[in-house]
């Protein structure tokens, strides 16, 4: 490496140190050791081995940098700041402040130049794979001789935490598997956590298992900027593998009394050893202080990076010339958008009555196959069962990536941390499948796809104890009041097919995520869920049966209990009662109705409020009140045919109306 620029990249590592250990000082609050153990890493990343346009942070083929190790936010932002994307010293300075662009770890919607949400470890490493992937599809589909318009690398930073999270153990094998060779893991190897010294908890050699998975595995010395490069370029030029790259550091590197340590992790150096580590650093005084020769370093280092892009959008320019069908779906994919016809061309499909609404699902995926490019599947294990599979196509195999499904294998919480990659990747819409029950093992990966609010469809299967002789073990009964929890995640169960088409254009109309929940038995068709989209599931609630005078009861209900419910009401109406059926399947885009809908719905005196649905109750005093009656599971349920367990949990006609008319 050259002298002048090694010089160069050390003054950065130190700023970037400064920077840091002084943020996190002032909030009071932070983990300095990590950006001053990766400073030179983070120096070379940003100063040379980054292609990207700070000026246009979602230029599609820039490489793209994942910090996994969320909790070293600190190495990102003076990265992104001294860089030149839009975060200014004084947003340094309002590190972990209300509203501020530095939160405590990187959040996606909140700053310029962050490509994923991350803190929760391991999960970073999910996101970056699945970025990769969504890169190798790309490339598959749209490169072709002298125009490789789709090329880009992803690079994470991974710690010992992320390590030994399971998380990365399911991606990583999976990348080995697919031969992701686009990928490259950088393991910040300081031997510390937070507790303590990394051999109290862990003595695998990683390295090893990572050989194991079919990964390429270095070895580098995190301050050896000559050795940094050599390896690098070596990646650049001729990457064979996905990569992992073994980086050996200190934790907290330049404090006197502190580096090395688990004191260094996760709390402030404190001000005295601030003012040490400066002068061991030879440093000034000055807070926050960056030479000027920094940020001229990198306004030169602009300009490269924007002729980068614009000699990429040359090259781009004269694809579309010479490939003018493929350039048009390249933009479609682009911009994701939905033809004007879909409703229309979703109600023509014919389907079976009575249907499984899973079965109803998939004739919908095969549709919008063909119509969305952008639409991409897969599922953990279950493409039989939950019905994911796009027929018309390929699997994605390793070293093919031309199909459009993906088997994630048995790897629930991998699959959902990679879905939000792929989604990240800015062209791909992903959909993924597998029971609702194992949505357990998906939780964080999708609570951080709805804090990010990136589009996420999430296929739950088997959603409620009729899915029958699996048993307690796999019949979900507290899954959907966990799911509706979370804030910016729709969840929508349709009770038929019609509400399944209509649960698809609003999955595919929203911009954040959202959870189609389904049957694994069959349902029928029900009069009065026939609607168009803008008046029967874009209000996310509506009265499938209207009383004739004031109702005496009315019934809320969701998925499979909707024909149960418009059932009872027959039932109840032989009995001279008056009875309003509700369906309910998103609560979420009810509450977005304005007042004046919603009090037509469920305002006023409706009777006796009941909801039936084939859960824990949880959430349902909101509609029906205290003195509402909820049909619901409030015990695990049980190993049998789904019909004994109707009779058994009191999900039928005369169990219902014993408890309503008792």
């Amino acid at each position: 490496m050259d002298i002048e620029l090694k010089k160069q990249l050390g003054k950065i590592a130190n700023a970037i140190r400064e920077l840091s250990m002084e943020a996190v000082q002032k909030a009071n609050s932070g983990h300095p050791g990590l950006p001053m153990g990766c400073a030179e890493f983070g120096a070379y990343l940003y100063g040379c081995l980054l292609r990207h346009n700070p000026k246009n942070p979602r230029w599609l083929n820039r490489d793209r940098f994942v910090l996994s190790a969320g909790h070293g936010s600190m190495l990102l932002y003076s990265c992104l700041h001294l860089s030149g994307f839009k975060l200014t010293l004084d947003d340094i300075k309002r590190f972990r402040q209300l509203h501020s662009k530095t939160p405590g770890h990187p959040e996606l919607h909140m700053t310029e130049g962050v490509e994923a949400t991350t803190g929760p470890l391991g999960q970073g490493v999910g996101n970056a794979a699945g970025m990769a992937l969504a890169l190798k599809i790309l490339a598959a589909k749209f490169n072709r001789d002298n125009y490789p318009i789709v090329d880009a690398k992803v690079y994470c930073l991974a710690g010992d935490g992320c390590m030994m999270e399971g998380i990365s153990s399911e991606v990583s094998s999976l990348a080995g598997h697919l031969n992701l060779d686009n990928l490259v893991l950088i393991y910040d190897s300081n031997n510390i956590t937070l507790d303590g010294n990394l051999v109290d908890s862990c003595s695998e050699d990683t390295m090893m298992r990572y050989r194991a998975y079919g990964w390429d595995v270095y070895d580098l010395d995190g301050y050896d900027l000559d050795g940094m490069e050599a390896l690098f370029k070596e990646l650049k030029q001729g990457q064979k593998k996905p990569t992992l790259v073994h980086m050996r550091t200190i934790i907290g590197k330049g404090s006197p009394n502190k580096a090395g340590s688990h004191k260094a992790h996760g709390s402030p150096l404190g001000p005295e050893e601030v003012e040490l580590t400066k002068k061991n650093l030879g440093l000034p005084e000055e807070d926050f202080y960056v030479p000027q020769s920094i940020y001229t370093f990198f306004e030169q280092k602009l300009v490269k990076d924007a002729q980068l892009e614009e000699k990429w959008q040359e090259m781009v320019h004269a694809y579309s010339r010479d490939y003018p069908g493929l350039y048009e779906e390249f933009l479609a994919m682009k911009e994701r958008k939905l033809p004007a016809d879909l409703e229309a061309k979703l109600q023509t499909i014919s389907m079976k009555n009575p249907l499984a609404t899973r079965a109803s699902s998939s004739a919908v995926l095969q549709v919008l196959g063909d119509i969305l490019p952008q639409l991409y599947g897969g599922s953990a294990d279950l493409s039989e069962s939950d019905n994911t599979m796009m027929k018309k196509f390929p699997v994605i195999t390793p070293n093919k990536f031309g199909g459009r499904n993906i088997k994630f294998g048995v790897r629930e919480f991998g699959m959902s941390a990679m879905a939000t990659g792929l989604s990240e990747s800015g062209m791909i819409t992903p959909f993924i499948g597998t029971f609702l029950t194992f949505s357990d093992y998906m939780r964080n990966a999708i609570r951080l796809a709805s804090l990010s609010k990136v589009q996420v469809i999430y296929q739950f299967t088997h959603d409620s104890i009729f899915l029958g002789e699996d048993g307690p073990t796999h019949q979900p009964i507290e899954h959907l009041a966990a799911l509706r929890a979370m804030p910016n995640l729709h969840v929508i169960r349709p009770a038929d097919n019609n509400e399944v088409k209509m649960a698809w254009i609003a999955a595919l109309r929203y911009k954040g995520p959202t959870a189609i929940v389904l049957s694994r038995q069959a349902l029928p068709e029900i009069e009065g869920t026939g609607l168009s989209y803008e008046e029967g599931m874009a209000k996310g609630a509506y009265i499938v049966k209207k009383e004739q005078r004031p109702p005496q009861f009315t019934i809320f209900a969701t998925g499979s209990e909707v024909s149960l419910a418009v059932e009872v009401a027959a039932a109840l109406e032989k009995r001279d009662k008056a009875v309003r059926v509700v369906s309910m399947p998103c609560w979420e885009l009810f509450e977005d109705q304005d007042e004046a809908y919603k009090e037509s719905v469920v305002g006023g005196d409706l009777g006796r409020r009941v909801s039936i649905e084939a859960a824990t109750s949880f959430g349902w005093t909101k509609w029906i009140g205290r003195e509402g009656i909820s049909i619901s599971m409030e015990s695990f349920g049980a190993s049998a045919p789904a019909s004994d367990l109707a009779l058994e949990f009191g999900f039928n006609v005369d169990a219902i109306l014993d408890r309503l008319l008792s």
